[in-house]
This record gives structure tokens, sequence and C-alpha cells, in this order.
């Protein structure tokens, strides 16, 4: 047996697209959101889920974004 053929695939490099970083916090962008296909309940500012999976959380509860963000950059 290929050992190469056994290990499970790792998660992909993340791609500039895919977050960006504020007050030294990683930012998940919606685009990173839909790479990975699901909400996670975490309740993320760019969820595009609808925080489906986030406890207690109404529809379209979304955090609004933070003051100066550009949505045309694909951040959410």
């Amino acid at each position: 047996m290929d050992l190469d053929d056994a290990a499970p695939a790792g998660p992909s490099p993340l791609s500039p697209e895919d977050y960006y970083m504020e007050n030294g916090l990683m930012v998940f962008t919606a685009a990173y959101h839909l790479k990975r296909g699901y909400c996670c309940g975490s309740g993320c500012r760019h969820c595009p889920y609808d925080h489906a999976n986030v406890p207690d959380a109404k529809p379209d509860q979304r955090p609004a974004p933070p003051a100066g963000a550009d949505d045309a950059t694909g951040a959410g």
C-alpha cells in the first residue's frame, strides 16, 4: 500500500481573498466560507449562510462590517 494513498488530504492553503488581518486577528471572507461550503456555527462576520448553525441566531442577523470596509474587495 502506498502511504500517499492512505493519508487524508490536508486543508487547502489559504488564498489572499480568503482572509484579511484586523487588529492582529484573521478575519475570513465570504469567499472563504463559500469554499468551505457550510455555516460553522461560530457567528462569523462574513457568513454567507445567514448564520444557519448559530444557536439563537435569527435569519439574516449578520454583524455589521467594520467602519470603512469596502464591499467591492470581496470581503463579504
